[in-house]
């Protein structure tokens, strides 16, 4: 009888079933620090709070005090919410005043927020996570 220390349950051989495929996947892969500014949009986007944000920024411009009525969240959060999303060119503002009016960035970020929610609308998704006890 094999011990728990012979049997190597982690153990992974790398084989290609496909080299010319992985070969092609890989020339076409963006570089990883574009991976990792990817991966950080994702993340703001992940936070429903700053997801309501842009979703309302979707019918045009707003301002900060309208954004927060519009969210529920105070202006102090509404701000910072907005300062993360435009370092990342999530956002761009135009400053009239002492009024700072937001909106998406450019058509990217629109294209991926139309998406991200006709996705969501149209699929009945699975959340284990928030299954009750």
């Amino acid at each position: 009888m094999k011990s728990s220390a012979d049997v190597q349950l982690d153990a992974c051989h790398v084989r290609l079933v496909d080299p010319e495929r992985v070969a092609s996947v890989n020339a076409r892969m963006p570089g990883e620090e574009d991976i990792v500014d990817t991966a950080d949009v994702f993340g703001l986007l992940g936070d429903p709070r700053r997801l309501k944000l842009l979703v309302a920024l979707l019918d045009g411009e707003l301002c900060v005090c309208d954004l927060a009525a519009i969210t529920g969240l105070s202006e102090s959060a509404t701000s910072h919410a907005l300062r993360l999303l435009r370092a990342h060119r999530v956002v761009a503002v135009r400053r009239d005043g002492r009024n700072a009016f937001y909106r998406l960035d450019d058509a990217h970020v629109r294209m991926l927020l139309d998406l991200a929610v006709a996705h969501t609308e149209h699929t009945d998704a699975i959340h284990p996570e928030r299954a009750e006890a």
